[in-house]
């Protein structure tokens, strides 16, 4: 038997646990207009972290995050049902692919032959076609509860889905920890070969969804270069030092602060920043931090960790007031940022930027974790 003193510490460690566990749930969020079920999966952390994750787009669709008094607000952009998301989409929270980011004139080449996908970007194609990961309902395969809440998504994409070769099958998991951190993972395998590039688009206001301008939050980017691209956002090929430029990150500074007077014509082409950081010209071993974020209003800080050699860094300059978030206001340009660990974009034309080809056999990996502190 158990002295006294040793079972109410087990008591009160039991109870500290039961506290503090995550918990996962599901409930249906609406119909598609076509009629097809979308459901929403809720985790919660115990620790004052709630995120919400949409089959539709296997979505990241809320996440309330404490501020520093504590309070916890949403702070990513959405809709507030889904007559929004097929009236004005906007990639609010989605995950992208099969290509994330651009490929030039919609056509790459694969083996000696040529593939062509949907343009639906001015002359490019954009985040994977016309009906890309994000359009389409992925099936919740697992929600677990306990020390860290998940919830894993899968989507079958056929081959020759929006003229990408071979059958891709790709998984996203949503998994939320008791120190603050989301982390979302995905994995794809391929019956033959093709090219992958798959990441997360959530739109980010660390002062909470629908407080205004993100211009003063302050950004720092662990790139020492950038990939200039034309006028319609496809990458030169030239890898361009930041030293000395407005895109140099590196000693963060307020992501506004050399938006509005700005002389640099690449600022021109995006209104503002809409670019792909170098982190490495490989993929790392292990995940380091590639972004932070502090809110001077909240308190709030994002650090984003990741082992992608890329990072696509979005300044919200194409929010044009056509779109009523979830608290009912209008988003404007520049209410919000996002940043999107990725492979450069248009990498199958051009060679010099590594390779998004994936093989049979092998599975495509892409982990990004997003912790959450808070400053005074």
């Amino acid at each position: 038997m158990k002295p006294v003193s040793a079972l109410v510490s087990a008591i009160l460690l039991a109870t500290s646990a039961a506290a503090t566990a995550g918990e996962a749930s599901r409930a249906s969020f609406g119909t598609t207009p076509d009629g097809k079920d979308v459901t929403v999966v809720t985790l919660t952390n115990g620790k004052g972290m709630t995120a919400k994750v949409l089959s539709l787009g296997a979505a990241l669709y809320a996440l309330d995050v404490p501020d520093r008094n504590g309070k916890p607000g949403d702070i990513v952009l959405g809709y507030p049902d889904l007559k929004g998301t097929f009236d004005n989409p906007q990639y609010f929270g989605n995950t992208v692919g099969r290509y994330a980011n651009r490929i030039a004139k919609g056509k790459f080449t694969l083996d000696g032959k040529q593939y062509s996908v949907p343009v639906n970007n001015g002359p490019n194609s954009l985040h994977g076609g016309k009906v890309g990961f994000d359009k389409v309902i992925w099936t919740v395969d697992k929600v677990e509860s306990g020390a860290t809440p998940s919830v894993t998504l899968t989507y079958v994409s056929p081959d020759g889905d929006q003229g990408y070769p071979g059958k891709l099958t790709a998984t996203a998991k949503y998994s939320l920890n008791d120190k603050n951190e989301l982390t979302i993972e995905y994995t794809a395998t391929t019956d033959a070969p093709t090219i992958v590039n798959i990441t997360n688009h959530t739109y980010w206001n660390l002062s909470g969804e629908g407080s205004g301008s993100v211009m003063d939050q302050v950004l720092m980017i662990a790139g020492d270069a950038y990939l200039p691209t034309d006028a319609t956002a496809i990458p030169l090929g030239e890898v361009r030092n930041v030293a000395g430029t407005d895109f140099d990150f590196r000693k963060a500074k307020p992501i506004g602060k050399d938006i509005r007077d700005s002389k640099e014509q690449q600022l021109v082409f995006g209104r503002g920043y809409d670019h792909n950081w170098v982190i490495s010209r490989k993929e790392a071993a292990q995940p380091r931090e590639v972004a932070r974020v502090t809110d001077p209003k909240s308190g709030r800080v994002l650090s984003l960790w990741s082992a992608q050699p890329g990072l696509q860094f979005y300044s919200g300059n194409f929010l044009d007031a056509t779109s009523s978030g979830k608290s009912g206001g209008i988003y404007r340009q520049g209410d919000a940022f996002a940043l999107e660990p990725q492979i450069f974009p248009d990498t199958p034309n051009h060679p010099d930027f590594g390779s998004a080809r994936l093989e049979p056999g092998k599975t495509y990996k892409n982990t990004m974790t997003y912790k959450f502190t808070t400053t005074k």
